[in-house]
């Protein structure tokens, strides 16, 4: 299987994330034998708006929700923030101190 993610690890761009999600999307999508067009028909997105994520790495996140959806995939999108994420312990401390906020600052 060939992957492509670039080999520098660090690499945290918008751009990376736009290429790794295209390209793991553009995989689930053929795995389930799922041409464009018909993947269109389920989600409503055009089957011109698939082939440019799959090719420019470009969608809005709506026609990305629908998608993925279509494909069966609403349980993992919708955890991707459900769980709050820290490196340190005063990371940790400010998002228990904060954590009945409803307005930013």
């Amino acid at each position: 299987m060939q992957y492509i993610y670039p080999p520098d690890i660090f690499d945290h761009s918008p751009e990376r994330l736009l290429k790794v999600l295209s390209s793991d999307f553009h995989r689930r999508r053929l795995e389930k034998g799922m041409s464009r067009r018909h993947l269109s028909d389920l989600s409503g997105v055009p089957a011109p708006t698939i082939a440019k994520f799959e090719r420019q790495n470009k969608i809005s996140l709506e026609s990305f929700a629908r998608c993925c959806i279509s494909l069966g995939y609403f349980d993992e999108l919708s955890k991707v923030l459900s769980s709050a994420k820290y490196k340190t312990l005063e990371e940790l401390e400010a998002i228990q101190n904060n954590y009945y906020r409803v307005k930013g600052r």
